[in-house]
């Protein structure tokens, strides 16, 4: 039984890990750069917006992907980003 018993637990693990791999070349298709530099890139906007709005980060979501602009294949960044409020500058 302890065969079995280890053969299914590699396929459940090896499952994982082709829903992982999946994920990942999907996410490459998609995306023009890296994970770490989508990652930078959403960080800096976070920062730069922040300095004016509130903004709710929990639910914040930004992600690259491809649209048709003026019959043509364009990358294009897409944010949807929940805003709070607004910042009240005095200068």
């Amino acid at each position: 039984m302890s065969i079995f018993s280890n053969f299914f637990k590699n396929s459940e693990n090896s499952s994982d890990i082709a829903k992982n791999r999946l994920k990942v070349a999907i996410t490459s298709d998609r995306a023009v750069c890296s994970p770490e530099l989508m990652e930078q890139m959403k960080n800096d906007i976070i920062d730069v917006i922040s300095k004016y709005v509130d903004i709710d980060t929990d639910r914040l979501d930004i992600k690259m992907t491809k649209a048709e602009l003026d019959s043509e294949t364009a990358n294009v960044v897409l944010a949807n980003i929940p805003i709070k409020g607004s910042r009240n500058f005095r200068k």
